[in-house]
């Protein structure tokens, strides 16, 4: 299996969440081997993904440091992992990503429209080798051995709308855009008029999230699906550990977490050097059914 990049280069503008002014994104192939970069537009600042690039959680995964730093980059990254791009270069004319409808399918169809190319070098995959946990304040994220990638999601809330609610789900290419890229980002209403209070979330709308009162959904067109609340939780899963720059192979699973969280467990998987292990495609090419879950 190839590494892959795009074929063409790409843009488009959204509404930035927390600042609410357009942002500008553009997309360009990478050669093999290069990574996923991010480059901060204004400044010129060039990261490069992986865990230790990320230096705030608390309302979304940022990379870089302020002034310079890129914002809500875990919807994008979930398209990433779900198109299995290896190699490619991020141009954000802003401080955050445009968050779009506040889910991945905006970015899954600019990836479309960009079109994937292979590559010659092999694709390199994270294959996790024994069981990694960190738990918090009663939540907790794992990763264990598995033979595809697998995510495992338990949210409990205390509204009448959402509750506890667990999703699994196996991973595919197709499956991704038929069961989470469509799931949205979610708020709570007195939470959004905190932030905005202070400004941030000053984009945030029922235009690119779900709102919430005490009791019931605030979007005229309702749920795009029954549990649109825990698929969202594990979108946000797949960007964050995709943080990891490397196709992860094996099963996340996790109840309650967050970005702090799966952050965390990026971390503490990378400092356990018996826990996972780097592989070329095609070393162990008979273990692993991958060829058929990114078509």
């Amino acid at each position: 299996m190839l590494q892959q990049t795009i074929q063409k280069a790409v843009e488009v503008t959204g509404i930035g969440l927390h600042s609410g002014e357009p942002i500008r994104l553009e997309l360009e192939p990478a050669p093999s081997d290069s990574g996923i970069t991010f480059i901060h537009a204004q400044s010129g600042t060039e990261i490069a993904l992986n865990p230790k690039s990320v230096t705030e959680t608390r309302l979304a995964t940022v990379l870089g440091k302020r002034p310079n730093s890129i914002s809500t980059i875990e919807h994008f990254l979930a398209a990433v992992y779900a198109y299995g791009i290896d190699n490619l270069r991020v141009t954000v004319y802003g401080n955050e990503m445009p968050v779009m409808d506040g889910s991945a399918i905006s970015f899954c169809m600019l990836l479309d429209e960009a079109g994937i190319a292979k590559q010659q070098a092999q694709k390199s995959l994270l294959v996790i080798k024994k069981e990694v946990r960190v738990e918090q304040d009663g939540k907790m994220a794992l990763l264990r051995p598995a033979k595809r990638p697998r995510f495992n999601f338990t949210i409990r809330f205390d509204h009448p709308v959402i509750g506890e609610q667990n999703f699994e789900y196996q991973f595919t290419k197709s499956s991704f855009i038929k069961e989470i890229a469509r799931a949205r980002t979610f708020g709570f209403l007195r939470d959004i008029q905190y932030l905005q209070s202070i400004n941030l979330a000053l984009g945030a709308s029922l235009e690119n999230a779900i709102g919430l009162d005490e009791h019931s959904v605030l979007n005229p067109e309702g749920l795009r699906f029954d549990n649109e609340f825990v698929r969202h939780k594990i979108l946000d899963a797949m960007g964050d550990m995709m943080v990891l720059g490397a196709t992860v192979i094996g099963e996340y699973s996790a109840v309650a977490s967050s970005h702090e969280l799966n952050h965390l467990l990026t971390m503490k998987l990378l400092e356990s050097s018996d826990a996972y292990e780097i592989v070329r495609f095609g070393q162990k090419e008979e273990s692993y059914e991958l060829a058929k879950v990114f078509a």
